[in-house]
């Protein structure tokens, strides 16, 4: 694992907004603006690395289901932070053997030579709003083209969402060929467009997958009183629905108490599924160690205190983009950052240091698409914790060539015979997860 540098293409801006990438800038609080989209380096990875991480991520998704169906069966609604009610909801979820389309783990790679024992390790797992697709599945795809043709990549995203959008539509796994994207509302988001663009990507994988689509704002779902079913903003029935809004946030809204009480008379399908709360939520840290004690791909973990670690980060359980993480390292002051989370409750992991490259800090973002590993983006940050103000990079294989047509339909239908839902201790799925 290699950084180098080099210079952007002319326009880059111009040219990654019009692939999708609406905010190639961030701006900071006190207006001065960083990239988001980092093209004056990038990432060099060797095939015998990337086959790891790929090994790695796909081992990874199997405890976290593991470790999913565990949680459901032993945890409570308190523990979860989540409203009464909750589990069991997630619970006839998981029986159900409801599906889910995608996942991003944030790795920690080991150093700079990840075919050195462990590859990397796991920080944590966004199973229900992953964001950053556009920049993996198009940005950084397009850059390659642009920059080093002929050289792969690890990112196999885009075309392994537009075959799971056929999947489910071919397993029955849909209601009909209409799906709803929702997302909060850009005034209410407060994120740049991140969600709005990443629900419009989806959406496009959905449509070219063969999927009629409609795209709104999730605070627009409205209720029909006479025939007890969700409806969209011109009144028809919502089916289907791909969701970029967090589960635990649904659950405490009246929008959440209609699912709680079971008051539909036709259940929507969810996409993310409810059971996918459990792989959002930080309470997965501790399960996971606990399930498996002392795993190299695994990192300490425990509930409300550090126990025994002298060094560790403590995570909300509801965190994201790095909100309200508190990093403890011997010797030096606590690194505390913003953020309105923390009642839910706390779970504190080991610390472990990132390796830097010219002064960044670096995680590796691997995806999940129906059970098996789909690709990687690069992240820096200036600090430890990997927050709102981090640089996404693009990254090549130097060693491998890309792959013709033919050989990379056969790697993408290639099955691994890697679990796809979770399941509940002594319980089977009522409905095959294939």
């Amino acid at each position: 694992m290699h950084r180098h540098l080099l210079d952007p293409r002319p326009g880059w801006e111009r040219i990654v907004t019009e692939q999708g990438l609406i905010f190639p800038i961030t701006t900071r609080p006190d207006g001065t603006t960083v990239p988001y989209w980092n093209e004056t380096a990038w990432y060099e990875f060797s095939l015998t690395e990337v086959l790891l991480l790929e090994s790695a991520t796909e081992e990874l998704w199997a405890m976290c289901l593991d470790a999913a169906g565990y949680l459901a069966a032993t945890s409570t609604d308190a523990r979860l932070g989540l409203p009464a009610g909750s589990l069991e909801l997630i619970r006839e979820s998981i029986r159900r053997g409801d599906q889910s389309v995608y996942a991003r783990f944030d790795l920690a790679p080991n150093g700079t030579d990840l075919a050195t024992g462990t590859p990397a390790r796991m920080l944590e797992i966004n199973g229900d709003t992953p964001t950053g697709l556009v920049e993996t599945g198009v940005a950084q795809w397009r850059w390659i083209e642009d920059i080093l043709p002929g050289t792969d990549q690890w990112n196999s995203v885009h075309d392994r969402l537009v075959q799971r959008w056929r999947d489910l539509a071919e397993s029955g796994a849909l209601d009909g060929d209409l799906v709803h994207f929702l997302h909060l509302d850009p005034d209410l988001a407060a994120d740049d467009g991140e969600l709005e663009m990443t629900i419009h990507y989806m959406l496009d994988c959905a449509v070219q997958a063969g999927l009629r689509a409609v795209v709104q704002p999730i605070d627009q779902v409205g209720w029909n009183r006479d025939r007890e079913v969700f409806v969209d903003r011109t009144g028809r029935e919502i089916r289907n629905a791909f969701k970029l809004y967090p589960w635990e946030l649904m659950l405490g809204e009246r929008f959440g108490r209609m699912l709680l009480d079971r008051a539909e008379t036709r259940p929507v399908n969810w996409f993310e599924p409810a059971w996918k709360a459990l792989l959002s939520t930080k309470a997965i840290l501790p399960v996971l160690w606990e399930r498996n004690p002392d795993h190299p791909l695994l990192l300490p973990a425990f509930f409300d205190s550090p126990r025994e670690l002298t060094e560790w980060v403590a995570k909300p359980l509801h965190g994201r983009e790095g909100d309200n993480v508190r990093v403890h390292r011997a010797g030096a002051p606590d690194v505390e950052m913003p953020g309105d989370y923390g009642a839910e409750g706390w779970v504190y992991q080991a610390y472990t240091s990132l390796p830097t490259f010219d002064g960044n800090h670096v995680v590796l973002g691997s995806w999940i698409v129906d059970g098996e590993a789909a690709g990687m983006l690069v992240r820096e940050s200036d600090g430890p914790v990997t927050d709102y103000f981090s640089r996404v990079v693009p990254h090549a294989i130097s060693d491998a060539a890309a792959p013709d047509a033919e050989q990379a339909r056969e790697w993408r239908t290639e099955r691994t015979g890697q679990p796809r839902v979770p399941v509940l201790p002594g319980l089977t799925a009522d409905r095959s997860a294939s």
